[in-house]
């Protein structure tokens, strides 16, 4: 009985340890991360073998693993750049992306845990400022949004394809202009639509008269065609078409044809 306690504390000793040795080895990477892992006596960051995946994994104690989120994230940027003429303009816009995630032990071992300030926000800066400085404040608020926001994608993502970061999208949410240049972009083009309006006006204006001229022309011609192809004869026997309609009504009485000493008269009457 006296020997038990004896034999009790090494085991109770050695659960202990190893307790200790599991929860200092034992590793749990989350959905939607990965793991970097660091060998303290192996050559430090792991860049030869994929990153650790999602899931319960053991590693010696002595060694460190570093998690990220390989998942898309969004980053929200207000930049103020200038635009070709030297304005000061204001840019909103966010950036979707993630760390590569078979290069994450490069991207680590390169950038660090701080690669977003230290690479992704000086990218787009950069690209906003290039990109806004071709063109015009008028540009910029009226037809050029979407055209700029094609090209500072494509600038940003040009330099983090080299750093192992996927960039997927870049959305210019809102350009703010000065309120003086504001106005007066506005203002000119109010001027420009009034100026399209009354042209149009102009144009229908023209069309309607040419319109009225030519159904004019068509009636005068139809007239001059009429009167040319009329003679007395034609004349006379559409007199005697119209009396002898005249005489089917119920109403006349008589009916005289032709006139003058040459005009033979006709009576009809009813009965």
């Amino acid at each position: 009985m006296d020997r038990l306690p004896k034999i009790a504390l090494p085991v109770v000793f050695a659960v202990i340890l190893v307790i200790i040795l599991i929860s200092k080895s034992a590793v749990t990477i989350g959905s939607g991360e990965a793991g970097v892992l660091y060998r303290t006596f192996g050559g430090g960051v792991v860049t030869d073998q994929p990153p650790l995946g999602e899931g319960f994994h053991l590693v010696a104690p002595w060694n460190k693993v570093y998690v990220y989120e390989v998942r898309q994230q969004e980053l929200f940027e207000k930049m103020k750049v200038l635009s070709s003429n030297g304005l000061e303009i204001q840019i909103d816009a966010s950036a979707w992306y993630q760390p590569v995630s078979n290069e994450l032990g490069n991207l680590h071992q390169n950038l660090g845990e701080n690669y977003l300030d230290r690479v992704i926000k000086p990218a787009i800066r950069s690209a906003a400022r290039s990109v806004v400085g071709r063109y015009t404040p008028e540009q910029l608020y009226s037809s050029k949004r979407d055209a700029i926001q094609d090209e500072i994608f494509a600038e940003t993502k040009k330099i983090l394809d080299k750093q192992n970061v996927q960039l997927n999208e870049v959305l210019v949410r809102d350009v703010t202009l000065p309120n003086t240049i504001k106005e007066a972009i506005e203002r000119k083009l109010r001027q420009e639509q009034e100026s399209l309006e009354y042209e149009f006006r102009l144009v229908t204006a023209k069309k309607e008269a040419e319109k009225v001229t030519i159904e004019a022309q068509g009636k005068a011609d139809a007239n001059r065609i009429l009167s040319a192809s009329l003679t007395d004869k034609i004349l006379q026997d559409k007199g005697i078409d119209a009396t002898l309609e005249l005489s089917k009504s119920p109403n006349s009485k008589v009916i005289v044809v032709g006139s003058g000493d040459s005009g033979l008269p006709l009576i009809l009457g009813n009965n």
